[in-house]
């Protein structure tokens, strides 16, 4: 069953379904998922800065730390010269990406966001600007587009409409939500997805939901990670997502998307100290240490307890460093783009 997965790319639902289930096959999965990403990316490792720039959210989504509902949650923004400042830091340290992500905040004009990605580029010629901002109309992606952004990274959460519902307050739509995905796809962004594991209602048949959609948006990266609760949310009284599930799950995209970036994701690293390095042994290929200040790190709180919230920049950095070689794999200095097309001739 794995060998075919790996040949083809694709098994039936079932199938799939069995692979997320059980123990079985699980280190058979593991190991073939390892082998395809040193087939197609050797043991390089690329690293993305990350910058949280804000924590004010319009919208009201159950399961977030950050969710416009929550009066808790000290909201803090950052302006335009102190996201600057950490993009240089992040030069320095050797970061060729930054990602810029925050909450659907109206605050941030198009204007503003262009500006900023801008100044990135002007600043630092030879690296990549991501954005994560959320759901914006085509003519705000494209504005970014143009004035510098590479890729998008917009998790589509869960493909099912009616879990998405369970999810997500009536204002939200899960075809706005993957109309947002076809349209950074149209402008030309290098484009991310993904979905939450153990997300409160969620089956294995919405996970194999999830993979299909991905098939057809065949996007450049696929970031997933363990449902983790938040204390001031409607859900703070369901379980945390399965690590086990979660391995299993990159290890099959992995085999289903030989080319694509995956992520060893913050949320992996939380909810196992070792997390990252799992992540990293089973098929995924990028980490994304923190740039943000310190003292706004606990305040982008979309979960509990999340990890490396005290370090400064270049102790993240050097910490993620000496794991990642404990684990047999080396940080790559460089922008880390998708190397080849992905399959059915679909250019990522």
């Amino acid at each position: 069953m794995i060998d075919r997965l790996r040949r083809n790319m694709d098994l039936g639902d079932g199938e799939l379904a069995f692979l997320m289930e059980t123990d079985e096959r699980e280190r058979d999965l593991f190991e073939a998922g390892d082998a395809v990403r040193r087939e197609n990316y050797g043991v390089d490792v690329y690293i993305r800065g990350l910058i949280e720039f804000t924590n004010h959210c319009k919208n009201d989504c159950l399961y977030c730390g950050i969710r416009a509902g929550n009066s808790r949650a000290k909201r803090y923004r950052l302006d335009a010269d102190r996201i600057l400042a950490c993009c240089g830091e992040g030069y320095e340290l050797g970061f060729r990406t930054f990602v810029l992500q925050g909450g659907e905040d109206p605050h941030y004009t198009d204007g503003m966001i262009c500006g900023i990605v801008s100044e990135i580029k002007r600043n630092h010629g030879d690296c990549a600007v991501t954005l994560s901002l959320g759901e914006r109309s085509f003519e705000s992606y494209r504005a970014f587009f143009e004035s510098g952004a590479d890729r998008y990274l917009l998790r589509h959460e869960t493909a099912s409409d009616e879990h998405y519902r369970r999810l997500h307050p009536r204002s939200m739509s899960p075809g706005s939500r993957k109309r947002c995905l076809w349209d950074l796809k149209e402008i030309g962004y290098q484009v991310g997805s993904g979905f939450m594991v153990g997300s409160p209602y969620q089956t294995t048949e919405d996970l194999v939901s999830d993979l299909r959609f991905l098939q057809e948006l065949q996007p450049s990266m696929i970031g997933i990670g363990p449902y983790l609760t938040h204390k001031d949310t409607p859900f703070r009284d369901f379980p945390n997502g399965s690590l086990k599930v979660c391995l299993r799950l990159i290890a099959i995209l992995r085999l289903m998307f030989p080319y694509a970036l995956i992520p060893a994701t913050t949320a992996l690293g939380t909810i196992a100290p070792d997390g990252r390095e799992l992540g990293l042994s089973v098929g995924a290929n990028v980490v994304m240490p923190n740039l943000s200040p310190v003292a706004v790190r606990r305040l982008y709180g979309l979960y509990d307890n999340k990890i490396c919230t005290g370090d400064e920049a270049a102790e993240c950095r050097m910490c993620l460093q000496r794991r990642v070689e404990a684990a047999g794999y080396r940080i790559a200095i460089h922008r880390g783009d998708v190397k080849k097309a992905g399959p059915r001739g679909v250019a990522v």
